[in-house]
């Protein structure tokens, strides 16, 4: 089997990158584990991400390794966020679109130390662009936690408007559309 029948590893292999005036959306690499771990283990920072569970250094280590193989077998994924003019990495924006998910999702989670700058908003808006533009779907979803007010502003800010919930790990997810 040639390399190239995998859908997204010329993406992978290629480091498909997204630029905005202050953020660079970037393949996953493995420099990008401590910054990460510090995010995953920051319990204010991942109280409303999926099953609100800190993780630890490995458990990051291996989610960086999904992040990966969805770009692989999927074509798109997560991008990590990285500030143009320091070059750290800052956070994670992209698509959530496993076996059995609910929906084409965008996701995004920020550096709490990044809180408040805006730069949420910023990477979201370029990757539903990318999703519009490049992959050409019709509906992108949110999925966020009624309490994640922050979350809800930046769905809004990026045109998503609220068409219900579902329950997600458990717990009521909002789930906000972007048109």
């Amino acid at each position: 089997m040639s390399p190239t029948t995998y859908p997204g590893l010329d993406a992978l292999a290629g480091g498909l990158r997204l630029e905005t005036s202050r953020l660079v959306l970037r393949q996953f690499v493995e420099a990008d584990l401590d910054a990460l771990a510090t995010m995953y283990g920051d319990a204010e920072t991942m109280r409303f991400m999926g099953t609100g569970i800190v993780a630890n250094r490995q458990e990051t280590w291996r989610a960086i390794g999904s992040m990966l193989g969805h770009w692989l077998l999927r074509g798109y994924g997560m991008w990590a966020v990285e500030e143009r003019t320091t070059g750290s990495m800052v956070g994670r924006v992209g698509f959530i679109d496993p076996e059995g998910w609910p929906g084409f999702e965008l996701g995004w989670m920020i550096d709490r130390s990044r809180w408040g700058r805006g730069y949420a908003p910023e990477a979201a808006a370029a990757a539903l662009c990318f999703a519009r533009d490049v992959l050409r779907k019709d509906r992108v979803i949110s999925l966020i936690r009624p309490a994640n007010a922050a979350s809800i502003r930046v769905a809004e800010k990026i045109g998503a408007r609220r068409e219900g919930s579902l329950q997600l790990f458990e717990q009521e997810a909002l789930v906000y559309a972007s048109p």
